[in-house]
């Protein structure tokens, strides 16, 4: 790769801990909540994306599947120390194409709205969604 992140690896469906992916969230949170279950949840997705540094896990994106055409881009994250470094973008951006290749034919988004930016330059069309907190 080259450009800022000449030194970041992006692997797909590579499985890093609990313990490296609870690192990176909070991290990425500031804060000591993460979901639960990180293995089980990996398992169950059309595919994960993680960006390395080295040793250190940096980024991570997944896409789950309605199991026909329909992938839903979940949990984009990319480490404070790298952000606004294009990370971000490079991950969508290969979630979507890695999306297309495994035969999905839409490929869906929830954001809060300071992002809409990012996701439309990552070619994201707005669209009305509906959302039940369970």
């Amino acid at each position: 790769m080259t450009g800022p992140n000449a030194d970041i690896e992006i692997r797909t469906d590579s499985f890093p801990s609990d313990k490296e992916l609870g690192a990176l969230w909070r991290a990425a949170w500031k804060n000591d909540a993460e979901p639960l279950r990180f293995q089980r949840t990996l398992r169950a997705c059309l595919l994960h994306l993680t960006a390395h540094e080295g040793t250190r896990l940096v980024g991570f994106v997944k896409v789950a599947s309605d199991g026909d055409a329909h992938g839903f881009l979940l949990d984009p994250i990319v480490h404070p120390e790298l952000r606004r470094s294009g990370l971000g973008s490079l991950l969508v951006k290969t979630a979507i194409t890695t999306a297309r290749d495994r035969g999905m034919r839409h490929l869906h988004v929830d954001f809060e709205p300071p992002l809409r930016a990012f996701y439309e330059k990552c070619g994201f069309a707005p669209t009305e969604a509906g959302l039940i907190r369970l």
